[in-house]
């Protein structure tokens, strides 16, 4: 069993703390980079996170998909922003992007944000 995506994106925190741990020079220089990649800018970091939503979803990864929605929303993103950047996710992929999607909505779900 999978399990919720709550329980799937808490391991992935414990996971990504351990590698920090294991490799903290490398890890270091990955949290660097994103507080400065994040920062509120010309665009904020909330639509920097939904930008990267996108992504996540078009590239099918998992780990991202959960991290990007959970930091979406605690950069202020409502539902119906998240939604729409699905929207573009499946415009740009179809029914993969709607696959992938799947796993928001139940992330979604979970938090009760739906």
């Amino acid at each position: 069993m999978e399990g919720t995506q709550v329980e799937l994106d808490e391991d992935r925190v414990k996971h990504r703390d351990t590698l920090a741990r294991l490799l903290p020079e490398v890890m270091g220089a990955v949290r660097s980079l994103t507080d400065e990649v994040y920062k509120d800018g010309a665009l904020s970091c909330k639509i920097k996170r939904l930008m990267s939503l996108a992504l996540a979803l078009g590239v099918g990864c998992r780990n991202c998909i959960l991290a990007q929605t959970r930091y979406a929303l605690e950069n202020g993103a409502t539902r119906d922003e998240i939604l729409e950047t699905i929207s573009v996710a499946v415009s740009m992929r179809g029914t993969t992007g709607v696959g992938e999607s799947l796993r928001v909505i139940q992330l979604l779900h979970e938090l009760a944000r739906l």
